[in-house]
């Protein structure tokens, strides 16, 4: 499988396990917790399938940068979370980080 294909799948199963993460009130209950230490070993596990052939910059800034956007707007829209003109712009500069970072050419040794 390609590892674009595995690093999506890494980071839609971290969204996943924050977000469960966030549900099981402190891991007090059962069933979110259980599901966040299922999706998390799925996430880690594909985010280490994806490494073999890309970049650990690429990959992280990729992997952590739509994770922290995305659970940023999970939290607003279905937690109530408070949402700011800062707010927004951090998650642009996010987005345009892991941008630029796919940008850069790969030295070649």
């Amino acid at each position: 499988m390609n590892a674009w294909i595995w690093l999506t799948i890494a980071i839609l199963f971290e969204i996943s396990a924050t977000t469960c993460l966030k549900i099981s009130d402190g891991l007090s209950k059962l069933a979110p917790t259980l599901l966040t230490l299922i999706f998390y070993t799925i996430s880690f596990s594909s985010l280490a399938i994806s490494l073999k052939a890309l970049e650990i910059g690429i990959v992280y800034a990729i992997w952590s940068g739509v994770g922290t956007a995305v659970i940023t707007l999970i939290g607003i829209i279905y937690f109530g979370e408070s949402i700011s003109v800062i707010k927004i712009s951090s998650i642009f500069l996010i987005i345009l980080g892991v941008v630029g970072l796919n940008l850069t050419e790969s030295p070649h040794l």
